[in-house]
């Protein structure tokens, strides 16, 4: 019997594993030995965090970041094929999710591996929930061009699509680019788009604001360097 593909959520900032994640994630991470990770370092310390009493020396991890060749890759769930279970780590949230993750989880269903995801903190689906805006429509954007004209036209595009599919549209941003991002958005939309900003989501010093753009105008919320959702509706 092949082992499993086990998608483990990790924690979106400093915050304790169990806060925000339910008990049977620290269960399957004292269980697995093998992991597939984007940082060996945070995903070593995220363990050691949810199972302290955890073997570090047992950990066998494997890199799937820019420099992981694809023909390495390919052969991550080989121990699959052993019976032998094996994680994919997200760095922040859930895999597979604005995450390289998904390469692995597509290699799996191509090895009829079974793929099993586990509950935890996803920040674009909290934004999504605490923005107030259309739940049953949306989309996911990643990221916008970084050049300001580029830019500029891709929100203006994804305001139009919001209003002609009433269709949330959701994106991120780099996190010491979010100011400049916030000025854009301020500067292209129109005064009765909606705009909503979660930044810092299950932080201590979480911020989720929804406001037309006529009202953000007079705002200056703190986005520097912090992990931020942005999400407009027309």
């Amino acid at each position: 019997m092949f082992g499993k593909l086990y998608l483990i959520p990790t924690t979106l900032g400093e915050t304790e594993p169990l806060e925000v994640m339910p008990l049977s994630v620290k269960k399957v991470v004292e269980q697995i030995d093998y992991y597939i990770v984007e940082n060996e370092k945070s995903a070593r310390r995220f363990i050691k965090k949810i199972s302290p009493k955890k073997s570090q020396p047992s950990l066998q991890i494997m890199l799937l970041d820019k420099y992981a060749e694809e023909l390495e890759t390919r052969k991550y769930l080989d121990v699959c094929k052993e019976g032998i279970n094996v994680g994919l780590l997200s760095e922040a949230g859930v895999p597979a999710i604005a995450d390289p993750g998904a390469s692995i989880v597509k290699l799996a269903h191509q090895n009829n591996i079974q793929v099993v995801p586990l509950v935890g903190p996803s920040s674009i689906l909290m934004a999504m929930m605490s923005s107030g805006m259309n739940g049953q429509n949306f989309a996911f954007n990643g990221y916008l061009p970084i050049d300001k004209g580029e830019r500029k036209k891709a929100i203006k595009d994804l305001e139009r699509l919001s209003k002609d599919k009433k269709q949330s549209q959701i994106f991120i941003e780099t996190p010491y680019r979010n100011e400049k991002m916030f000025t854009d958005l301020k500067a292209t939309l129109t005064p009765t788009t909606n705009l909503c900003i979660a930044a810092d989501i299950t932080l201590p010093t979480e911020f989720i604001k929804t406001m037309f753009i006529k009202d953000w105008k007079h705002q200056q919320p703190d986005l520097h360097k912090k992990p931020a959702i942005f999400i407009i509706q027309k």
